[in-house]
């Protein structure tokens, strides 16, 4: 077994307060496409500005309901790979771990993780542009040409995603910058680390003193200040780091 990954299982003991930050690279690893490398095809021809805007979706709301629809058909096929499922095994051999994904699919909660804050949203989720209600959709509306009516007061539905210029829910920014200033150990994984405020969360951690672990296969941002950097995949790295702090654990 690989010494870095030996080195940082010592971390991960049964009282460690872990937060665990997951980028695009994990969800990669199951043939998700980041929001770039979706725009193929038909979709080629559209810039972010007019697929995931605000103004995009007020001047063209059916081009962005038809757009979404098809991303949601996307990750839909896509199922858990084996870093997901090792994550969600880590968090049941420490007292306290918290998830934080920029991810907008759901393949951490299907893979078992139960404690996952998502703060760009949910592709699974919808709200009301207007008033923010919940809407579920029926599979009508999912092959419709523009977005439903709210319920509530009848204006547009939209996906419960952050879309570009938008602000990141306040609480759920709030809640992970706490976890990262609490933790012992602060875990990263698949991410590139330049996009804010998420980018934010390890420098929180390591100015507080907890052990920055990055997890990527190319140094970044992070692995810079990273107290030990894990270079290669995810779905390789995390099963062996997690078998590495099940065998410390065997062996106390």
């Amino acid at each position: 077994m690989r010494e870095d990954i030996v080195r940082a299982a010592q971390f991960f003991s049964a009282d460690a307060a872990v937060v665990c930050l997951t980028g695009a690279g994990v969800s990669a690893e199951s043939g998700v496409p980041t929001f770039r490398d979706a725009q193929t095809g038909l979709w080629s021809q559209f810039d972010a500005e007019e697929l995931a805007t605000p103004q995009g979706f007020a001047r063209d709301p059916g081009l962005v309901w038809r757009w979404y629809m098809w991303r949601l058909e996307q990750l839909e096929a896509a199922v858990p790979n084996t870093g997901h499922a090792a994550l969600a095994r880590l968090a049941g051999l420490c007292e306290s771990f918290l998830l934080v994904t920029q991810n907008v699919d759901d393949l951490h909660e299907q893979a078992g993780s139960v404690d996952v804050l998502h703060l760009h949203g949910s592709l699974f989720s919808f709200r009301c542009a207007s008033c923010a209600a919940p809407h579920n959709l029926t599979a009508e509306q999912r092959g419709a040409d523009l977005p439903p009516a709210c319920g509530v007061c009848s204006e547009l539905v939209r996906p419960g995603v952050v879309w570009f210029g938008e602000s990141l829910p306040w609480d759920a920014v709030e809640e992970a910058a706490t976890a990262a200033h609490r933790c012992s150990v602060m875990l990263v994984v698949g991410t590139s680390g330049l996009v804010y405020p998420a980018s934010q969360l390890p420098l929180i951690a390591r100015q507080a003193g907890a052990t920055v672990i990055d997890v990527n296969p190319e140094p970044g941002p992070i692995s810079s200040i990273a107290d030990i950097f894990l270079q290669g995949k995810s779905g390789e790295v995390l099963p062996a780091l997690v078998r590495a702090v099940a065998d410390r654990r065997a062996s106390a």
